[in-house]
């Protein structure tokens, strides 16, 4: 029976305006992952109006295609420019960006897209595999959880990004949570930090802060007094030295696809903890931890596998119980049910080959991401050939438009004008801006989980000891953060020579 579902929609697949309608949709979703200020959620949702009327095959073909496109498509801007094209590339722009500046930009984008194509497959696998599995482990996530998963993010993010001062890093994921608590709060829309002003009310938008965060830095440092010198490229993909790469960073790979699967798969946690925890895991188990934030291509291909495999990951919820893993599956998820389909418990008896259909679409998505990927490159690695004083004014005003058309406001160009000053003063004292975009975007989810808790257990910190899961995040955590003292530091010092005496 699954090799008749297998094969009813590769014949669906191969009809001419299948075809072309899933490469114009990929192409769609790659220049919205490229430009900033455009995200994967504002492309399905804009693609989902479009396709009400059509055939529902083609209609999820579509969805699928632009989806996958414009999670992978930030790469592009992240390694060349240090702009992430997502939130979700910010991860990948930390390693990235330096692989692009020593003259590699060629082989970091095929090591981004060819890690990105890795990770929806893996995606793709774990939606055909792993969806009873992980659906039920998702079920296990209560609110203690999802606050010490938002905490341990930013935690994890500043010590990854702070250049060697974690401190610095802690601080800017912290002033990060605190910007998140703009707005009304989630429990009883009690307006916070708003002064009446009702474009505050409604929360600061996270687009023009991670647009000011990370690009103004940049536009400003384009026009010091120094001369500037456009970067030569060379223009080749070293596609042999790129695959070598990836074959001896293959556990890497594996890795993070799983992590990126495992974080999908919890509703509401998205693609950018999924980024930094591969990054963070890749780091940790490195041989030459110095290199990652130099120009590490394993940093590059953890992060991108990892973000790319939430993809699969966040559609497991969808098809089995109908919550989606994030923003743009929840589009997704409007948009199953638009086109006649039931996600929940009863899919898989009602339509039960839909499981393949979507797997396969993934996969031939990835095909098509992956050739459309590196062709576009071809075009945008010139941009290092420009010189940026010429480049960045242009780049200045994409900023600024991509800002105001998330809700047609001025107060979002704004928004990006005050945020960029603050990221202008995070890089001249040397803090980083990672996490703090994190801090903004996991700040409502841990304050919303951390206070439901609380309400929940009658001010008792109690479940965060006797609940499994907080348990093992809470000794993470704790570890962590005593890494950073000297008494713990010369402790494990002793620890591993007495160890290495004894061997």
């Amino acid at each position: 029976m699954a090799i008749q579902y297998i094969l009813d929609t590769f014949t669906q697949l191969l009809s001419p305006i299948n075809l072309l309608t899933l490469v114009l949709s990929v192409f769609f979703g790659l220049l919205v992952g490229v430009l900033p200020g455009l995200t994967s959620t504002m492309a399905v949702a804009l693609l989902t109006g479009l396709t009400y009327g059509i055939a529902p095959e083609t209609a999820i073909l579509s969805l699928i295609g632009v989806y996958v496109g414009a999670i992978s498509g930030g790469v592009q801007t992240a390694i060349l420019l240090n702009i992430p094209g997502t939130p979700a590339a910010a991860a990948t722009a930390l390693d990235g960006y330096k692989i692009g500046q020593r003259g590699e930009a060629g082989l970091g984008i095929f090591l981004g897209n060819a890690s990105a194509f890795l990770g929806t497959i893996f995606g793709a696998i774990a939606v055909l595999l792993l969806t009873p599995l992980l659906s039920v482990l998702s079920l296990k996530f209560g609110s203690w959880e999802f606050f010490l998963l938002a905490l341990f993010g930013v935690i994890m993010c500043g010590s990854l990004a702070s250049g060697g001062d974690t401190l610095k890093g802690w601080i800017s994921g912290i002033l990060g949570l605190f910007v998140a608590q703009i707005g009304l709060d989630a429990l009883n829309s009690y307006p916070r930090f708003s002064y009446g002003n009702v474009d505050l009310m409604a929360g600061l938008p996270l687009i023009p802060i991670m647009i000011g965060l990370f690009g103004f830095p940049e536009i400003v440092n384009s026009f010091k007094n120094e001369k500037v010198k456009a970067i030569k490229e060379e223009m080749t993909y070293r596609v042999r030295k790129g695959i070598s790469i990836l074959i001896s960073k293959f556990a890497t790979v594996i890795r993070s696809g799983f992590m990126g699967v495992g974080v999908g798969v919890i509703p509401g946690v998205g693609e950018d903890v999924a980024g930094w925890l591969s990054y963070w895991a890749a780091r940790v188990s490195s041989k030459n931890k110095e290199e990652f934030g130099k120009g590490a291509y394993e940093g590059v291909i953890a992060a991108e596998t990892g973000v790319n495999a939430t993809i699969g990951g966040n559609i497991i919820p969808v098809l089995t119980l109908a919550v989606p893993g994030s923003t743009s599956s929840a589009v997704l998820l409007a948009a199953l049910w638009l086109h006649g389909y039931r996600p929940g418990p009863l899919l898989m008896t009602e339509t039960p080959g839909f499981i393949y259909t979507i797997s396969i679409y993934l996969v031939v998505s990835a095909f098509v991401m992956l050739i459309l990927g590196l062709i576009i490159s071809r075009y945008t690695v010139k941009l290092l050939q420009i010189d940026k004083r010429i480049l960045m004014p242009i780049i200045f005003v994409i900023c600024a438009v991509g800002s105001f058309v998330i809700d047609n406001k001025f107060f979002s160009v704004y928004i990006m004008f005050i945020f960029g000053i603050i990221g202008l003063l995070l890089s001249k004292t040397k803090f980083p801006a990672a996490p703090f975009l994190l801090g903004v975007v996991l700040g409502p989810m841990a304050d919303s989980n951390l206070r439901r808790s609380l309400v929940l257990s009658d001010g008792s910190l109690a479940p965060l000891f006797t609940r499994p899961i907080c348990l093992v995040f809470v000794i993470i955590i704790a570890i962590m953060i005593l890494a950073q003292f000297k008494v713990f530091s010369k402790l494990q010092a002793v620890l591993f020579k007495k160890k290495a005496n004894e061997s």
